[in-house]
């Protein structure tokens, strides 16, 4: 498996806190049956910044100690960035770093809104060439509880990842019911970890595509696998068509 969004790196952000616990995730990855991760430290959420070229740096490093450590994992670089005015310029500058240095850039909101510049931002990053992956919007409250704000984005090209625990449920039953919508809607292209260590925010990779494989058959399982590997090459994605979340309506009972 390729996992797409993984906070590896150590010391960086508020993952892999040294380069103990960076290869305690590795050797839990290739556990799960990953042999790719991209590395995908946190950039300007507020409270850490990491430019592209220091995370080359620091995934040539660790790329570096696994085969000194004859584990069996290659980490390709990336970066998570938070939505933010500059975004486009920053990119010009060379301090944003796409994922394996393809078209695809990872981008969060906050836990509680989605910026009302968002579309714009995005319709500038796209005529760059870009795509941006707007990575776990299933745990965003504003999406929750708007969830035409994502249809909207991905019906103008914008992509999703939703996190490999939200599926699970360890983020409760409400984001894993909406993580399910979302698929079913094809809201969704992408299933990533977003691990941060192996206890309490592990990888849950294989539980992931065990419970998509037991909901929705292979297909959507493949689907999932194939984009994976299409993202890392810099190929198109395969798309649905998206369709609107019916918001479910509660009728008293008298």
């Amino acid at each position: 498996m390729i996992d797409l969004h993984c906070h590896i790196l150590p010391g960086i952000d508020d993952g892999a806190k040294d380069l103990a616990e960076s290869l305690q995730m590795a050797r839990k990855a290739v556990e799960q049956g990953i042999h790719t991760i991209v590395a995908t430290p946190h950039h300007l959420n507020n409270q850490f910044e990491n430019p592209k070229q220091q995370i080359l740096t620091k995934v040539e490093e660790l790329n570096r100690v696994l085969r000194d450590e004859k584990i069996d994992l290659k980490i390709l670089p990336g970066q998570e960035t938070r939505v933010y005015g500059e975004l486009v310029h920053d990119y010009e500058l060379g301090e944003i770093l796409p994922v394996n240095n393809t078209p695809y850039v990872l981008v969060e909101f906050s836990s509680s809104h989605v910026p009302r510049y968002t579309e714009r931002l995005f319709y500038e990053l796209q005529t760059k060439g870009l795509v941006p992956v707007i990575v776990h919007p299933e745990r965003n409250q504003e999406i929750i509880e708007q969830p035409d704000l994502l249809y909207n984005l991905v019906k103008n090209g914008a992509l999703t990842q939703v996190t490999a625990a939200s599926v699970c449920g360890d983020f409760g039953k409400k984001i894993k019911n909406f993580t399910l919508q979302l698929i079913e809607a094809n809201l969704t292209h992408l299933i990533a970890s977003d691990a941060h260590n192996t206890s309490t925010r592990t990888f849950k990779m294989r539980e992931a595509h065990d419970l998509v494989h037991e909901k929705y058959g292979n297909e959507w399982v493949y689907l999932f696998d194939d984009n994976a590997v299409l993202m890392l090459e810099g190929s198109h994605v395969y798309k649905e068509v998206p369709e609107k979340i019916k918001k479910k309506k509660f009728f008293k009972i008298f």
